[in-house]
């Protein structure tokens, strides 16, 4: 059985691996991740098309000129006729967090297992936290970076309008503001950074007090080492 001690330290960390999880599945369910305002022009007015998507659906709502609302309407991001570029990103981003996701569970499997347990196999302790914990982060800020890339690079809220709506001709303008089902990943990336914090503490005092007691010699009285 692992000491008291141990048994906390790893329970801590993977109460910041679940979290993290948990906080994984809200991002990949929800579709707060972004709301654009898209103009156009069109034939005899101008089109203001306003969307709210994620990575799987979102909304769009049409408005004409002086706010006058034409429609609102609920589409597949992954159905929407989008360009190569655009497509392979959105892919990407999917695929990086379902990566991530696999991480945080395996995290939270090693912290749970170290918690109750002692493993034999180095890779199953601290190692293996590290190696999972410090994935999870990355892959996650791997995904807030190509996402904004693929709006603001790849303009995928204009193909987006574009599909939601006929007969709009040259863009005007654009604006996106990114909601909580995209900043919350800061908030895995903490959580993680929090697990790895716990361990690093924990295998710091267990490797110094493992170096006091291979050299206790060094720590003995004079008399004592003379005798």
């Amino acid at each position: 059985m692992p000491s008291r001690k141990k048994s906390c330290m790893f329970a801590s960390a993977f109460c910041a691996c679940v979290g993290s999880f948990v906080v994984l599945c809200v991002v990949l369910a929800t579709p707060q991740w972004v709301s654009s305002e898209v103009r156009f022009s069109r034939t005899g007015s101008n089109v203001t098309v306003s969307l709210q998507y994620g990575l799987f659906r979102g909304t769009c709502e049409q408005f004409v000129d002086a706010g006058l609302q034409v429609s609102k309407t609920t589409f597949q991001v992954t159905d929407a006729p989008l360009s190569a570029t655009s497509r392979a990103l959105s892919v990407t981003t999917i695929v990086v967090l379902v990566l991530a996701l696999l991480c945080s569970l395996l995290s939270s499997g090693f912290t749970g297992t170290n918690a109750l347990s002692n493993p034999y196999q180095t890779f199953l302790g601290p190692t293996g936290v590290y190696t999972w914990s410090s994935l999870c982060g990355l892959l996650t800020l791997v995904a807030m970076i190509l996402f904004p890339v693929n709006v603001e690079g790849n303009s995928l809220s204009e193909e987006l309008a574009r599909a939601c709506s006929t007969s709009l001709q040259a863009r005007l303008g654009s604006r996106h503001s990114y909601g909580y089902s995209y900043w919350i990943m800061l908030l895995i990336i903490l959580l993680n950074a929090a697990s790895l914090i716990i361990i690093y503490f924990y295998d710091h005092a267990s490797y110094s007090k493992k170096k006091e007691q291979e050299r206790p010699i060094e720590n003995a009285p004079k008399d004592v080492i003379l005798f």
